[in-house]
């Protein structure tokens, strides 16, 4: 793989710096990874019963990615996520259980939705966060990046929108180089 992305589908940001990293696939040719990172895990005994219910359907969601990724079947990953998103994060909706068997049932993944339900993905989700995290991490969240030859991963790109190609391009261009230095810890800017 080209590189490894780790995200929680429950997360508007890392929603948007997928679209960029798509955008570059496409246009680099580039082979993508689509791992779990989650947010209840990373959450995990700090009470914000405000996110419990969007926490719960991103725990099913990554419990089928990583049972995807064990099977081989890294587009059908990248096309569940696309359908997750469309119909939570493009269409203003709070991820639920409804939008994630839906976008099972769009991206045709009827014969893995098991594995939604099987708490025996919760370990692979597990390994998979705990991945990211020690690359990227401490003081980090979703998504996190990995390309290959790097020692570390990074937090990010956070984006406030999708990039049009050629801004994307540019991004990508730009990050590569630091995510192979050593040296390089940080790049920071307030939202708005």
């Amino acid at each position: 793989m080209d590189a490894t992305f780790f995200f929680d589908p429950a997360c508007p940001w890392t929603w948007r710096t997928s679209r960029w990293l798509v955008a570059v696939a496409d246009a680099r040719g580039l082979r993508v990874e689509w791992r779990a990172f989650s947010l209840a895990i990373l959450n995990e005994g700090k009470s914000a019963p405000e996110f419990a219910d969007v926490l719960a359907a991103s725990s099913r969601a990554l419990r089928l990615v990583e049972a995807l990724r064990a099977d081989g079947r890294p587009d059908d990953v990248a096309r569940f996520y696309a359908e997750v998103g469309a119909r939570s994060h493009d269409a203003g909706n709070p991820l639920s259980p409804k939008i994630v068997d839906a976008a099972v049932e769009a991206a045709g993944l009827g014969d893995a939705a098991a594995a939604l339900d099987d708490e025996r993905w919760d370990r692979a989700v597990r390994e998979s966060h705990a991945l990211a995290y020690a690359s990227a991490g401490p003081d980090i969240g979703s998504p996190v990046l990995m390309v290959p030859g790097a020692e570390r991963g990074m937090h990010g790109p956070i984006l406030t929108e999708v990039p049009g190609t050629d801004d994307a391009l540019t991004i990508w261009d730009s990050l590569l180089p630091l995510l192979h230095l050593p040296a390089f810890h940080e790049l920071k800017r307030g939202r708005h």
